[in-house]
């Protein structure tokens, strides 16, 4: 059975730091490519960061590019994404989702930056 569990969230003020992390199972981890995808409140589901894990080639969407850093540990089935700078509209549910036959998600983990 796939699983993808989020953890890490919390609140910061702004120019803070977190780091989240997306720990899976049920799959072979270096076959696939992990993203991190975000929800506003009232927002739509965007992706912001996506790594293959095979390779370590990475992609990360402009608002985030030079703050937020994805990274995998093969050796824990896990993908993280290293937040720093923080501003309030990063306030959001962060999700990780896996794409295979299906597409797999995780339950998310709640960020909110204070300014």
């Amino acid at each position: 059975e796939v699983q993808l569990v989020e953890s890490g969230g919390g609140l910061v003020q702004a120019g803070g730091s977190l780091r989240l992390s997306c720990a899976t199972s049920g799959f072979t981890f270096d076959n696939y490519a992990i993203t991190w995808f975000r929800q506003a409140s009232g927002k739509e589901r965007e992706g912001i960061s996506c790594i293959t894990v095979s390779d370590g080639s990475t992609y990360y969407i402009d608002s985030v590019k030079g703050r937020f850093t994805i990274s995998s540990d093969n050796a824990k089935n896990t993908v993280y994404l290293q937040m720093n700078s923080l501003e309030p509209e990063d306030t959001a549910v962060y999700y990780c989702r896996l794409v295979d036959k299906y597409e797999y998600w995780g339950q998310g983990t709640q960020v909110t930056v204070s300014s």
